[in-house]
């Protein structure tokens, strides 16, 4: 058998390990995109030019440079659908495009991100589109981010961060019946001076109003008491508030980004939805159901609180949990809404729901997703799942470069046309039609039975009003094992006087029912210390009652949700009221003490964070032995952030490896904040050190972290082994008869050790390099599974493919887009390295391909035993399931 180093197996899992790390440091956005300022490339590499005749890419069309939007040769269609190029935007005439929308003639307008308006008939089939026929927009109107033909008007919504036009919601009519839209009226000024403020304009399902959506950057307008999102939000922190270490954000504070319902004439402003991120566009369904696609955070990214690209079904009074720095709420909080499907790394621009379109019925029921920065249109599949949905993704157009903004089925020919553009970019208009044999008659425009959801309507009809029937209609809802019913009873609950309900909920006898109403009852009756006056006087007698509640609960009885519920409850009421006397703090402690540490992360997070809050003296040996324990960065970096304030308990050895764990962590890889926030945990950590452990432990204090070698960094399991150069066939006879009696600790230490945490997320953890693995078991059976490890190369998933770009002096660049802005393309060109990277002009690009060779190296399972792999695997297709079949004796 050959022999193959531990060095060279390193080396094979390196070369695959940061191709989301340039991402972090992409400037990761246009004003739709999913975060703030760009990063700062350093000075660009300089590419080797290549000898002619020799590591030139093959031909694969026109050149993209100059005047010429992405050649249609270089994007990639769903089967049988086709993308024609119409018109590639002059850019010194016409700016970049980033929205469209079509009227009531079936014209189609589209907007110049820093300028005007320009409206078109589409072309014939097969035809181009004549620039002659382009109109300029006589509105005096410029940095347009959304637009809705509706009520005889076309309603923008004008997010201009030059600051040369009010931003805000504005409607454009035609003043003198010359067809041409000319009269401009501001309906509501927003304060938005960034990439993240008011964005997309939606006609609501009922057809009498519209939806605004805003980014977290939009300051918060007025609005009424009758919003359907109570007045009650906070950042909710049980611990010290930690800011992005890169200052993005460090002062906006919750409700972050908004959807508003606006009615016509824009006089009544309501909150119908908030806690998102970056939200640029939203679509509703034959439901009358709204989705919106939200963006990540990717200076977050390998930490615990990151969250990815995700779709959102937005229904009323909803909070989903966007906060700043490390505070962004996990889906298992109970006082957020989760994602209906988590996406991966991304910047989120356009969304439109497929109806209407020519195309076979599954993607006219598809909802279309842009995402900007990897050049991606994706077809999203909702299934109702009772209430609320679940769905899949299917990659239905991408390219590279393509920077897609806006995407609009026409209402006339039913052909689906996107734009391209933003930052300056060449912007572009493309036509998708559908060639296949399928049929494309039109699905049924109603919506489907469901009373699940016409439960959840009846409820939302009380959002925003304080009725004398509404306590009554709530209550039998609150144990609903439906999360979205239950959400939708407690905001009823919410807006109600708390003297109506509160004695009634503290005497409640269903745990859950009771759950809900303490968590509402502490955001009702809890004043958020960042909205307090500062003479406000405390409620502390309501505070004691929460807490007399909640330690009245016979623990083991009550169910993983209800204990999320009863934990995060409790570190609202302590954040919002302070702490209560010592009597009460020793008998919560003498309650979770217990049942830390728990056998899953999510109660482990919490746990953890409020027994180090309460300064418990077990929870110093336990979170450092949970650190210790775990498999991936993301929990030690969790864990660790809530030891940081911690001052009991600690022992000399607890220090010592609370101080080695620092220096482990140094060379543990993130997004552009990671190292910070490494930074501001051990420096909250330090300051509770007493003056006699500094003493003794000055000089680890002092030890400046060595940067591991990549041997190091993988784990020490392998060292010393010879490769064994497996084949498909003989692993994939031995899952035939070998996947049963594994064992889940040693699979969940393979999976760690050879690095697949780092590139693929798995559960609440690892990160978004490669496709998230969670739930490969549904995808993939053992034979395909491996299959994937061992020939990568052989299916690329196109969503992290990497492009080879050739130019007119010969320079061959191979590596992944990270930013675009204007004429500038930067490619990252190693992936261990995020600052090596390459500026080309486009205009200088003869060619330009994705790569035939996936990131994910080979020879990952060569230093592995059978007995190693076959854990491996089923740990994996067992999606983390201890106890799966796979496992039992």
């Amino acid at each position: 058998m050959k022999s193959f180093s531990l060095l060279a197996f390193v080396a094979c899992i390196v070369a695959g390990v940061a191709l989301y790390a340039q991402q972090n440091e992409r400037a990761s956005q246009i004003p739709k995109g999913p975060a703030g300022p760009p990063s700062v490339a350093k000075p660009a590499t300089k590419a080797k030019p290549a000898a002619k005749g020799k590591g030139r890419p093959a031909a694969v069309g026109p050149a993209i440079g100059g005047n010429t939007a992405t050649p249609v040769g270089l994007i990639k269609a769903a089967k049988d659908f086709s993308v024609e190029l119409l018109y590639s935007v002059e850019g010194a005439e016409q700016g970049s495009w980033v929205n469209l929308c079509s009227d009531d003639k079936g014209r189609i307008y589209a907007s110049d991100q820093f300028g005007g308006l320009y409206r078109f008939t589409p072309p014939a089939p097969g035809a181009k589109l004549d620039p002659k026929a382009i109109e300029k927009v006589p509105a005096d109107v410029r940095a347009v981010n959304g637009m809705l033909f509706a009520f005889g008007a076309l309603y923008v919504g004008v997010n201009d961060y030059e600051q040369k036009m009010q931003s805000g919601l504005y409607r454009i009519t035609d003043s003198d019946s010359d067809d041409k839209l000319d009269k401009v009226e501001l309906l509501r000024a927003i304060d938005s001076k960034g990439d993240h403020g008011v964005h997309a304009v939606v006609l609501t399902p009922d057809g009498k109003g519209l939806y605004l959506v805003c980014g977290n950057n939009a300051i918060l307008t007025e609005t009424p008491d009758s919003s359907p999102v109570p007045k009650i939000w906070g950042d909710d922190h049980l611990l010290p508030r930690m800011p992005d270490g890169r200052g993005h954000n460090v002062n906006v504070l919750a409700p972050g980004g908004i959807i508003y319902r606006v009615s016509p004439d824009g006089k009544e402003f309501k909150i119908y939805a908030n806690g998102f991120r970056n939200i640029f566009d939203a679509s509703v369904n034959h439901d009358g159901e709204l989705f919106t696609y939200d963006a990540d955070m990717e200076y977050d990214f390998n930490t615990s609180w990151y969250r990815p690209t995700r779709i959102n079904h937005v229904v009323s009074g909803a909070e989903f949990g966007w906060r700043n720095g490390a505070g962004k709420y996990p889906e298992f909080y109970p006082d957020n809404l989760p994602a209906t499907l988590n996406i991966g790394p991304g910047s989120p621009t356009g969304t439109t729901f497929g109806y209407g379109a020519k195309f076979p019925a599954k993607y006219q029921k598809a909802f279309f997703v842009l995402d900007w920065s990897w050049g991606k249109v994706y077809a999203v599949h909702l299934q109702e799942q009772g209430s609320s949905y679940t769905a899949t993704k299917e990659e239905f157009l991408s390219g590279a470069p393509l920077p897609v903004t806006d995407a609009i089925i026409h209402p006339q020919d039913g052909a689906m046309y996107f734009a391209i553009g933003g930052r300056r970019v060449q912007s572009g208009l493309y036509r998708v039609t559908y060639t296949g044999s399928e049929s494309t008659a039109p699905v049924e425009a109603q919506a489907t039975k469901s009373a699940a959801r016409d439960l959840r309507h009846q409820l939302e009809a009380f959002h925003g009003k304080q009725d004398p029937a509404a306590l009554d209609v709530a209550w039998p809802h609150l144990n609903h094992p439906d999360r979205f019913i239950r959400w939708a009873a407690r905001t009823i609950v919410e807006h109600q006087p708390a003297a109506t309900w509160q004695e009634r909920a503290l005497s409640e006898s269903d745990s859950t029912k009771q759950l809900e109403l303490l968590m509402a009852l502490a955001r009702v009756a809890g004043d958020c210390p960042s909205h307090r006056a500062k003479d406000a006087v405390i409620d502390t007698a309501t505070r004691d009652k929460i807490i007399a509640a909640l330690l009245k609960l016979d623990w083991s009885k009550l169910t993983q949700d209800e204990r999320l519920s009863f934990v995060r409850t409790l570190q609202i009421v302590l954040h919002r009221f302070g702490n209560p006397d010592d009597a009460t703090v020793v008998a919560v402690i003498a309650k979770l003490d217990p049942a830390f540490p728990a056998d899953n992360f999510e109660l482990n997070w919490l746990l953890c964070e409020t027994l180090g809050y309460l300064q418990a003296p077990n929870t110093a040996a336990k979170g450092m032995a949970l650190i210790a324990a775990s498999s991936s960065q993301e929990p030690q970096l969790e864990y660790a952030r809530s030891l940081r304030f911690l001052k009991t308990g600690w022992t000399k050895e607890l220090r010592t490896a609370q101080l080695e764990w620092f220096l482990k962590a140094a060379n543990y890889r993130g997004g552009a904040s990671f190292a910070k926030f490494v930074e501001f945990i051990r420096n909250d950590t330090l300051s509770t050190f007493s003056e006699s452990e500094k003493a003794e432990l000055a000089e680890l204090i002092a030890k400046k972290p060595e940067e591991k070698s990549a041997i190091e960094n993988v784990g020490e399991m392998f060292a010393g082994r010879t490769a064994n150069n497996w084949t498909l066939e003989e692993l994939s006879a031995a899952t035939k008869t070998d996947l049963k009696h594994r064992s889940f600790d040693k699979g969940r230490k393979v999976f760690a050790a050879a690095a697949c945490f780092t590139c693929h997320r798995f559960g609440n953890a690892g990160g978004m390099t490669g496709p998230d693995l969670s739930t490969a078991g549904r995808r993939y059976s053992p034979h395909d599974f491996l299959d994937q490890i061992i020939n990568p190369s052989k299916v690329i998933n196109e969503q992290f493919s990497a492009v080879v770009v050739l130019t007119d002096s010969g320079m061959v660049v191979s590596g992944v887009v990270v930013n675009l802005n204007g004429d500038s393309m930067t490619i990252n060109t190693d992936l261990t390295d995020p600052n090596k990277r390459v500026n080309i002009d486009r205009k200088e690009i003869e060619e330009i391909q994705q790569s035939t060779t996936s990131p994910m190296p080979a020879n990952l399972l060569s230093l592995l035993t059978k007995e190693e792999v076959l854990d491996l695997v089923a740990y994996v297709l067992s999606g983390g399931d201890p106890q799966h079949e796979m496992f039992k004796p």
